[in-house]
């Protein structure tokens, strides 16, 4: 036994959907449980029985516990208790709570990244509808949001979380921490069916075959056939000039994004809305991931209350090549997605061009025009790829040429 009392969670005027755990072991005395709770005269018997149950589980026969709960789900207090029974005992059992059926879904490499947004992964109550903003990606952050102190606690709740929380289809993503203790974290996330791991800091193709092979492990070891793919995260000087190395490390790197807060802390710049400070990097990042054949993703708008400047960034970043970027916001995420998917006057222009190349095509001719314009071979690929995308974002019906004059 390590020590006899532990403490996880977190509890005050401002949390919710959370609890804060105390745990005292002893030699005897039975079990004391003190709960302190809002719903406690709905809920107080099924916290405590489920309290008991996982003390039991752990073969922990005598202790007292304080639990100063807010409206915690059953899968969150389950959290902090094994991160308190951890704690003091050290033990490596855990306390699974049900994979719900809905959460079984895999992922594919070439799905849309429009919107990913980042969620603490030691703040339960940002997570538990998180999938209704209908963001294409949701990442549990085990890395810069989570206090050196609780990433151990983060670790079982992200587990316990990619288990029981409906994600609404999006995109079930972890960012790790770096190094050993990012490898260590794939432990805990890779069994409970992630679909895609961010890697962040990034600088050395030679750490993503690192994770690439700890994930084989896992994968191995627990009976696992799904893909869980990899984007790492550039966020230096020395990760820019290595990009395409990165990009095109691993076969499983289906998106690469870059950074920008802490990419111009490395160079020493303020980071400015115009963007002239990182338009080499960003140009950079997108040459090296379409030279991969595999998604740019553009850095986090950091003010949540400009939607106006985040819309001109999207557009921006989009004009730029970027096919995505991520949110630190719900409000964000429908005007990012807005933004990277294709307007009226594009799909319109597309239906011409297609239906033009369609013509010449079926009368034998090498040259496509539309009117007076004759129409180079990259042009009509772009203009498949809008309407491949307004297809598959329900933009236009499977019929479109149907209705095209």
């Amino acid at each position: 036994m390590k020590n006899s009392t532990a403490v996880s969670g977190n509890a005050g005027p401002k949390v919710r959907s959370d609890c804060e755990i105390f745990i005292e072991l002893r030699e005897e005395g039975g079990i004391i449980i003190d709960l302190v709770s809002k719903v406690k005269s709905l809920y107080g018997e099924s916290i405590i029985e489920l309290v008991k149950e996982i003390l039991a589980f752990y073969s922990i026969e005598n202790a007292v516990l304080r639990i100063n709960d807010s409206g915690a789900l059953s899968f969150v207090i389950a959290a902090r208790l094994e991160a308190c029974i951890r704690k003091i005992t050290g033990t490596t059992l855990e306390f699974l709570p049900e994979l719900l059926p809905v959460n079984r879904y895999s992922t594919a490499r070439d799905r849309f990244r429009f919107s990913r947004l980042y969620l603490p992964g030691n703040s339960p109550g940002l997570m538990i509808n998180a999938g209704l903003h209908l963001a294409d990606g949701i990442i549990l952050d085990l890395e810069d949001s989570v206090a050196p102190e609780k990433k151990e606690e983060a670790r079982i709740m992200v587990r316990n979380a990619l288990r029981q929380i409906d994600f609404y289809g999006a995109e079930r993503m972890v960012r790790i921490n770096q190094g050993e203790k990012g490898l260590e974290d794939l432990n805990h996330v890779i069994p409970h069916n992630v679909n895609l791991i961010i890697i962040p800091k990034c600088e050395d193709p030679g750490y993503i075959r690192e994770v690439e092979r700890k994930i084989s492990e896992i994968k191995t070891a627990n009976g696992i056939d799904s893909n869980v793919y990899l984007m790492p995260v550039i966020e230096s000087a020395r990760g820019v000039e290595r990009s395409y190395e990165i990009a095109s490390s691993s076969e499983n790197v289906v998106a690469m994004a870059i950074g920008l807060e802490d990419y111009t802390a490395d160079l020493g710049v303020a980071r400015t809305i115009a963007g002239n400070e990182s338009f080499y990097a960003r140009t950079r990042i997108v040459v090296a991931a379409k030279a991969a054949g595999i998604q740019p993703i553009d850095s986090v708008f950091s003010d949540v209350g400009d939607m106006e400047a985040l819309r001109q960034n999207v557009l921006s970043s989009r004009a730029l090549g970027f096919e995505g970027m991520g949110c630190i916001h719900p409000r964000q995420i429908a005007v990012i997605k807005k933004g990277f998917s294709p307007d009226n006057d594009e799909i319109e222009k597309a239906k011409k061009i297609v239906m033009a190349f369609d013509t010449a095509r079926e009368n034998g001719l090498g040259v496509v025009s539309l009117g007076t314009k004759m129409i180079d071979p990259p042009v009509v690929l772009r203009a498949q790829r809008t309407l491949r995308l307004a297809l598959n974002l329900g933009l236009i019906p499977p019929n479109w040429n149907d209705s095209v004059e």
